[in-house]
């Protein structure tokens, strides 16, 4: 059952031509009735089923306006470096006695982080990490020996960029109360590795089919891009 603050909501917005982002801002703003500081969320489908291959999208995008998130970060390493990734931001930073509090379940971050001499013993707890999507993955920077960077960067704000088996693929870009431009920002950055991933890729036709931006408890629009990607 729908709520009374939902009922009040626009309906049929996704049956609305699309919009570039700058129209669409204002909208989703006015349609951010909760208490809390809602997300403005991109939600994509791409055109992932091609004749010869299946594409499936997995990176990661520094978003200049940052994620409006704040995220605890564990950082498995050796012994040696434990200060030096708590001097960087880490709140969790340990080696083998770290990677048994794993082992036992003890989850209490968003992001993991590991070393690649600690990748060896971290990679056999792929069915405690896996499901959980915290596998740390080079792809992804967070199998690095550039801690400092690593945690700097998920600190200020990253997004992970992946499609399901149906091409959907959805991200944060903010929230309510960032700024118009802060948002368009991180939504340029995100169009900037989409595109260099589409080239990256064997693609006949656009990489995206279709793409509507949301808040975290509102109504989609239609999003008109840019330009194709």
């Amino acid at each position: 059952m729908s709520s009374k603050r939902y009922k009040k909501l626009p309906e049929k917005t996704k049956e609305l031509p699309a919009e570039l982002i700058e129209k669409l801002i204002p909208k989703l703003k006015k349609n951010c009735t909760t208490k809390f500081d809602e997300s403005i969320d991109l939600s994509l489908q791409i055109n992932n089923k091609q004749k010869k291959n299946e594409i499936n999208l997995r990176t990661i995008v520094n978003l200049p306006s940052g994620s409006g998130k704040k995220i605890k970060i564990a950082v498995v390493c050796e012994e040696t470096k434990s200060q030096i990734a708590k001097d960087a931001g880490a709140d969790i930073a340990g080696g083998d006695e770290l990677i048994e509090k794993i082992k036992s379940g003890e989850l209490n971050f968003e992001k993991l982080i590991c070393t690649p001499s600690m990748m060896v013993k971290l990679s056999k707890l792929g069915k405690v990490l896996g499901p959980k999507g915290l596998m740390p993955n080079p792809k992804l920077g967070t199998v690095t020996d550039e801690l400092k960077k690593a945690i700097l960067d998920a600190k200020l704000g990253q997004a992970e960029i992946k499609n399901d088996k149906d091409g959907n693929l959805s991200l944060s870009l903010g929230k309510k109360s960032f700024s118009d431009d802060n948002v368009i920002k991180n939504f340029n950055a995100v169009l900037e590795i989409l595109e260099r991933e589409k080239g990256n890729q064997t693609i006949k036709g656009d990489l995206i089919k279709s793409a509507f931006l949301t808040s975290a408890m509102g109504v989609s629009y239609k999003l008109k891009l840019p330009k194709n990607i």
